[in-house]
């Protein structure tokens, strides 16, 4: 076996810290269960999702011999991180391809490497995606630590993959391996024969009658389409609801943190919204989601020229297509970006923030302390930071010290809402506890 250290990848970009890691057991249980699959697959007809930092990808290229490797990860400081880890591993560049999600991510896989996503809308996506773009003999080997998995993840698979089989546990990881995909819910005789009898499977569906959603337009077609036609059309659709109270439209990819829905903190932080730094030209939502508090900043305030910046691929599609529903996609540049990597210095008036608090499934302030910095940077002197945030998470000290002045302009029975000035002398803040 060919020699490739699994111990020596790093998580940089992305925080880093001593009970964060970059690679898990589940990663190589579905390289050792997928070896002989790999082993024999032809160049490109291996593909990737939902690879943390690489692990799967550098895996399967280092010790199992795939070539042209297709990857998809949601988060881009998972991308950077492949990049980095491949240099330092020794693999070109050429050996995979960083793809979004979209047919040709998947179209004639043979073997699909699934890292199980904690949404079952994202795992949905994926897994109707592949089983009707994918080589109809296409295998998907997904894993995830047993804490985060759940009966619903079985159903979501049955429902476009005839078998679907579940691993004996290892290192507190298991495996569930489908096959034999359905298109728009039917399968073939084969398949149906083979497959479990508790399956939750729609025995009415028309394979013939599938519905096509285009993010771009945002128009429905119906039409008659066999499995070889709709190879080149997206199947992928962006889930919107109309939230009454704030009069808005939220559409959401599968992968989106969230949903349809708005957040608590985010909704209180849009009370504050006429306070906001009011001779502000140029805003940016830092860690938009499905661009919410873009938009409405956009529709409050035609002066403003608005980025919506994300480091999620799911959450730059919803928040462009928010935008679009709103009406304001003229006006709401939306960045898929790590950070405010790509954002001059002291170049924004006004930057509006939810911080997440998990890395991952671990609980973790290292993200928020990355965006705090990033925002003092980027904000002209003077230039406001408005923060919501849980308040047992106590941010205000690491505001003063890595952005400026702070102080409190909301708090409920859970949320804290600050506003920070930035200093007057420019420049990044590097938090002491991230490393990248």
């Amino acid at each position: 076996m060919p020699e490739f250290d699994f111990d020596a990848l790093r998580r940089a970009p992305d925080v880093e810290a001593p009970n964060l890691f970059a690679v898990d057991p589940t990663d190589r249980f579905i390289l050792d269960e997928a070896a002989e699959l790999i082993e024999a697959a032809t160049a490109g007809s291996v593909v990737v999702a939902n690879d943390r930092y690489g692990a799967l990808t550098l895996g399967a290229i280092a010790v199992h011999g795939a070539h042209e490797v297709r990857v998809h990860q949601d988060a881009y400081s998972g991308e950077l991180a492949l990049r980095r880890n491949a240099e330092a591993q020794g693999i070109a560049s050429t050996a995979f391809g960083s793809m979004d999600v979209e047919p040709s991510l998947v179209d004639g896989a043979r073997v699909v490497l699934l890292q199980l996503p904690r949404q079952l809308d994202a795992l949905d996506e994926l897994a109707a995606l592949i089983a009707r773009t994918a080589d109809p003999d296409v295998v998907v080997i997904a894993g995830g630590r047993i804490k985060h998995m759940s009966m619903a993840m079985n159903e979501v698979l049955s429902k476009h993959f005839g078998d679907v089989r579940v691993s004996r546990a290892r290192q507190k990881s298991r495996l569930l391996i489908a096959s034999k995909p359905r298109v728009a819910g039917a399968v073939s005789a084969d398949a149906d024969a083979d497959a479990d009898a508790d399956a939750d499977v729609d025995a009415d569906a028309d394979v013939d009658a599938i519905r096509f959603m285009s993010t771009e337009a945002g128009e429905a077609t119906t039409g008659t389409a066999t499995r070889e036609d709709i190879k080149g059309r997206s199947p992928l659709t962006l889930a919107s609801r109309h939230d009454d109270a704030l009069d808005l439209w939220v559409a959401a990819a599968g992968a989106a943190f969230g949903g349809t829905r708005v957040d608590i903190g985010t909704r209180y932080l849009l009370e504050f919204l006429p306070d906001m730094a009011p001779d502000a030209r140029h805003a940016i939502d830092l860690g938009c989601g499905t661009g919410i508090l873009a938009t409405s900043l956009a529709r409050a305030r035609p002066e403003l020229r608005v980025i919506a910046t994300d480091q999620s691929a799911a959450a730059v599609r919803s928040a462009r297509e928010t935008a679009r529903l709103n009406g304001v996609a003229d006006r709401v540049e939306v960045v898929r970006d790590d950070a405010l990597a790509s954002q001059p210095d002291a170049s924004a008036d006004l930057i509006v923030l939810n911080p997440p608090f998990h890395v991952g499934s671990t609980v973790h302030a290292g993200i928020a302390l990355k965006l705090f910095a990033d925002a003092s940077r980027v904000l002209k002197p003077g230039g406001e930071l408005w923060t919501v945030w849980n308040t047992h998470l106590g941010y205000r000290p690491a505001l003063e010290r890595l952005v400026g002045p702070t102080e409190q302009r909301g708090r409920n029975t859970k949320f804290t809402v600050t506003r920070s000035r930035a200093r007057n002398q420019p420049g990044r803040a590097v938090p002491p506890t991230v490393r990248s």
